[in-house]
């Protein structure tokens, strides 16, 4: 487990390539959840076509990836241990108003050297700071079934995940009830960097 401040890599990879890599900074790292802080300036690695450089929404058979540097918000993920989603928060940039929740359908973690590994599911919810809330991608996920990428089954169990965090929210159960719209980060910790095996991919 790593300390408060400590930086953290966080990768999509699918089927065993990389897809995405983010540097973060350690919220909280305990046996029930982790928290990891992504800040504007934060340079990354994103997927492109490897034919036509255009940014990619779904995995396909050729990819490459692309530098890109974040800036359009303040990003908190929070991860809980075996569950099949993450859940984020965000706020403005530059000022710190929050601008809601997003359940990022996914994968359960898994831990590395580095960080966590997993791969992003495509179905997501958008929730507003009301926790007011509607489905996103759902037009992904549809696509991928109809491509052969996924299966009806498993987009109908993404689905269900999806649906079990609806009723922790419409329940107002944590995470929604702990006050994290109001978390600030340490002013003294510097914009984390990709480290150093960010490409190295544990068989």
């Amino acid at each position: 487990m790593r300390r408060i401040g400590d930086p953290i890599l966080l990768r999509e990879i699918f089927r065993g390539r990389i897809w995405v890599a983010r540097p973060a900074t350690v919220v909280r790292d305990d046996s029930r959840l982790i928290a990891a802080y992504l800040a504007p300036g934060m340079r990354w690695k994103r997927p492109v076509d490897s034919a036509t450089g255009e940014r990619m929404r779904m995995p396909a058979t050729s990819w490459r990836l692309q530098d890109a540097v974040w800036e359009r918000s303040r990003w908190l993920q929070l991860f809980e241990p075996g569950v099949a989603h993450a859940i984020h928060l965000w706020w403005s940039v530059p000022e710190w108003r929050f601008a809601g929740w997003y359940v990022n359908l996914q994968e359960p973690f898994r831990r590395s050297a580095l960080g966590l590994n997993y791969m992003d599911h495509m179905l997501d919810i958008v929730v507003d700071p009301d926790l007011s809330w509607r489905w996103k991608d759902e037009d992904e996920l549809d696509e991928a079934v109809s491509i052969g990428l996924v299966t009806q089954a498993w987009a109908d169990e993404v689905r269900r995940e999806g649906e079990r965090v609806i009723e922790r929210l419409e329940a107002r159960s944590s995470p929604f009830c702990d006050g994290w719209e109001s978390w600030h980060p340490d002013p003294s910790w510097p914009v984390p960097e990709l480290p150093v095996g960010w490409d190295k991919v544990p068989r």
